[in-house]
């Protein structure tokens, strides 16, 4: 068994860019799991779940992991919809958060959703009501595209 190391370097004003792992989870009617983050950038608002890349671990490794701590629930992972890359600077100009995100889409398998670690709340979301979560146009053209791979994909 291979073992892995949480990063532990500092994400604000972080040295390099953070590699991060997200999924657009579909459950069998087609919904999208949202999170409400509980953490800066971007706390209180909604979007996928997924988090930092442990060192040493594989990006779909990262995502299961991912959604087994922020919500409590198993997937089965499908492909890479997109790679997104969120910068944030501080009113100085200075790069105060920089990640590049993978995004996966994924089935959801099993588990009760629950928010843990880092998201606040969580929700199954109709794909055709995303506006009611305030998303950004990237996380929003992102779950358009993961549901069409979804819908592709079905059993």
């Amino acid at each position: 068994m291979t073992t892995t190391q949480p990063i532990t370097v500092q994400r604000r004003y972080p040295a390099a860019p953070l590699v991060g792992v997200a999924a657009a989870v579909f459950n069998g009617a087609g919904e999208v799991l949202l999170v409400q983050r509980g953490r800066p950038p971007r706390q209180g608002q909604w979007g996928l779940p997924g988090g930092l890349l442990d060192l040493g671990e594989r990006l779909v490794d990262g995502v299961r992991r991912e959604l087994r701590e922020e919500c409590g629930i198993e997937i089965e992972i499908g492909a890479l919809v997109d790679a997104f890359e969120p910068l944030y600077w501080d009113a100085d100009g200075k790069i105060e958060y920089h990640y590049v995100v993978l995004d996966y889409w994924a089935r959801y398998v099993s588990g009760t959703p629950v928010a843990q670690d880092d998201a606040a709340a969580l929700v199954w979301a109709d794909v055709t009501a995303l506006d009611a979560y305030a998303l950004t146009g990237e996380t929003c053209q992102l779950i358009v595209k993961a549901h069409g791979l979804w819908e592709s994909n079905r059993p």
